[in-house]
């Protein structure tokens, strides 16, 4: 097949392009975002359709801030003044033709193509859902038409957690769904093996730094700082940090250690996390996040909110790492992770289970199999045509 991806330049869709057989399918890119190339030598930089957005006419005074306060109208002259994403995409499809279009994420890489795809209907449209797509997003009217609208159109649906198959039919998806498929492109586990480092030398607290929309970073540090003393033997480490973070660990005089945004490459990141005791992952919305399944396979105990159930179809509570239930319920954070730290049996169970067997879903081979099997569905599809 002729597969057109649409998304932002991203390692969740590198890994991902690395599973699908290339003898069997030819791969063309769409930057959807204008944001550069995608670092994967899997697709020529001649089938990748970058650095597109032409401006029409020069750039009219306020009109930034038109976009901003009355999207609705900016939308209507916007095809005035620049190309436009479904203009771009018009011209892919006619220029390649393509077999299918996968769009990967909902708000920025799938509702600026409806208009384009509407005018297509028989061109197949494979969705892939990730993170608060249809969890949070869904909850609000404006949102909730376009979802809608959006769903009525795609043939093919993925999830990154059973959670979501459900909220794509509650919201009028009628096509297929082909699978729940975690971790992107998975784990190439036996490369990471050495840095899986055993339980017994383990003294870091990991702890995602994110305090935006979603993350609740901030409360998880506040939870630390109250059992500051009892954690004294270990090691606080904060990653992907927003400044607010930051700047709440610098006033108050925390000894924890601190990595921006950008800091750490995704290796260095899957290192420390085979040193980690424990990883803490804290936000009111979410699919199933990838930091925790790179926690699983290096062998980190989980501690992971669970937004609309999605992080249960990994974690078992008291089993294989603890739910936060409450993000923002501090005292609550506080007991699970003193739970964690001194329950040396949950820790051992934990890691036996977690590198032993939930690392087996997460393995690139048996990723690799289930990305295949999705594109042999639509491919079967089209045969059948």
């Amino acid at each position: 097949m002729k597969i057109l991806l649409v998304s932002m330049p991203s390692l969740h869709v590198m890994r991902w392009v690395e599973n699908i057989d290339q003898n069997k399918h030819e791969l063309f890119w769409f930057d959807i975002l204008n944001r550069g190339v995608l670092h994967t030598e899997l697709i020529p930089k001649s089938n990748q359709y970058v650095n597109w957005k032409k401006r029409k006419l020069k750039y009219v005074k306020g009109e930034f801030l038109l976009s901003k306060k009355n999207p609705s109208l900016y939308n209507v002259i916007q095809p005035i003044l620049e190309i436009t994403v479904y203009e771009k995409l018009e011209e892919i499809i006619k220029e390649i033709n393509p077999d299918v279009v996968h769009s990967f994420e909902m708000q920025n890489c799938s509702y600026p193509l409806l208009k384009t795809m509407k005018k297509h209907p028989t061109l197949k449209w494979m969705y892939s859902c990730w993170g608060s797509d249809l969890y949070f997003y869904g909850e609000y009217k404006a949102h909730k038409k376009k979802i809608k609208k959006v769903l009525n159109r795609v043939n093919y649906f993925i999830s990154d957690c059973k959670r979501d198959s459900f909220l794509a039919k509650k919201h009028g998806f009628g096509g297929e769904y082909l699978d729940t498929i975690y971790g992107g492109g998975g784990f190439k586990i036996n490369e990471i093996l050495a840095s899986r480092k055993p339980l017994k030398s383990r003294k870091i607290i990991l702890v995602k730094g994110y305090e935006h929309q979603f993350g609740r970073a901030l409360n998880v540090i506040k939870a630390l700082e109250i059992i500051k003393d009892k954690i004294a033997g270990y090691q606080v480490i904060v990653f992907a940090t927003h400044e607010i973070v930051q700047k709440y660990i610098e006033n108050n005089n925390l000894s924890f250690k601190v990595y921006g945004r950008h800091n750490l490459s995704h290796n260095e990141l899957l290192t420390l996390m085979g040193k980690s005791l424990i990883s803490i992952g804290n936000s009111v919305s979410d699919g199933m996040p990838n930091t925790l399944l790179e926690t699983i396979v290096m062998g980190a105990f989980p501690i992971q909110t669970n937004p609309g159930g999605a992080t249960e179809d990994i974690i078992t509570h008291d089993i294989n790492g603890l739910l936060i239930e409450d993000a923002e319920n501090i005292n609550t954070i506080k007991e699970l992770i003193l739970k964690a730290l001194f329950s040396s049996n949950l820790l051992e169970n934990a890691y036996k289970v977690n590198t032993e067997d939930k690392s087996k879903l997460l393995d690139y081979q048996y990723i690799n199999k289930k990305i295949a099997s999705a594109y042999a569905i639509v491919e079967k599809s089209l045969l059948n045509e």
